[in-house]
């Protein structure tokens, strides 16, 4: 889903006439070069009318619902948040953690005992992980059962990308049973398929064992999982979620959970119900 780009600049901008080394001194002072006055080039930016480029900036269209990319330009006169929408830099405030470190969220008192997300760490939990993958009962809508080579490609992903979803662990009373994705929804291709917010907050969810199923927990989980989403991203006005519609353990544990059922989406590898807890009505459903 592409921005609508800005027009092509007017016959005769200046910038059209810029030079090579012009161009490198625009970049990487953060101001377009004076024009010359006798033919020579100027290094002296000016004092006024100056705008703010980064040095750098890389797309990170792959994978997402927009054709953003962050800045990586060391240029301590570029403001945060300028990005690149198509060829042309454009302004927006970003975060520099897209989910707001995870990983320091504080652990939620639940009916079920203590509950804490605590970010994936392949080296200490691939085997677990694809222990649970390939429980049938799993695998019939992770659809990643097999060795853990496809367990680690699956969190490579998410692991090696620009933070947009964090893979974590569930852990009740400190011990690992449940997995979770905590994802920027907004940012995710599932924002072509409804009408995104900013900031929207994605989760995914599986319960390891099988005996932590089919009595609540599940339940008990999502709606911890959503007021921990709620608590620690303060622009987050929802907490999003998208499961299989024939998976109805899962869609009845999201509406246990505090989630209303907004609507059937079409998505590449399944139809969805599309799952919305909101910030205003967190504390009446």
């Amino acid at each position: 889903m592409s921005p609508t780009h800005p027009p092509v600049d007017p016959p005769g901008d200046d910038t059209l006439d810029l030079r090579v080394d012009d161009l490198i001194a625009l970049l990487t002072r953060g101001a377009p070069p004076q024009p010359p006055a006798t033919g020579a080039p100027t290094t002296d930016p000016p004092t006024t009318g100056a705008s703010t480029l980064p040095a750098t900036a890389t797309a990170t269209a792959t994978g997402t619902g927009t054709d953003t990319g962050t800045s990586t330009g060391t240029d301590t006169g570029t403001p945060a948040g300028v990005v690149f929408r198509g060829d042309r830099p454009h302004r927006e405030l970003l975060d520099d953690d897209l989910l707001d470190s995870v990983a320091s969220w504080s652990p939620a008192a639940t009916p079920a005992g203590s509950f804490r997300l605590v970010p994936v760490q392949p080296e200490r939990d691939l085997p677990l992980l694809t222990r649970w993958m390939n429980d049938p009962a799993v695998a019939a809508f992770w659809e990643l059962a097999g060795p853990e080579t496809v367990t680690a490609e699956h969190l490579r992903a998410q692991l090696e990308g620009d933070g947009r979803s964090v893979p974590c662990l569930g852990l009740l009373d400190g011990t690992p049973m449940s997995y979770f994705e905590i994802y920027r929804a907004d940012l995710d291709p599932l924002a072509r398929h409804y009408p995104a917010r900013p900031h929207d907050t994605g989760v995914h969810l599986l319960i390891g064992g099988s005996t932590d199923r089919g009595r609540g927990v599940g339940t008990t989980l999502l709606r911890a999982v959503a007021d921990l989403v709620l608590d620690h991203r303060p622009r987050c006005t929802r907490v999003v979620a998208e499961p299989d519609l024939r998976n109805t353990p899962s869609v009845s544990a999201f509406l246990g959970g505090g989630f209303r059922y907004a609507a059937e989406v079409d998505l590449p590898d399944k139809r969805a119900a599309l799952m919305i807890r909101d910030r205003a009505l967190r504390h009446v459903l």
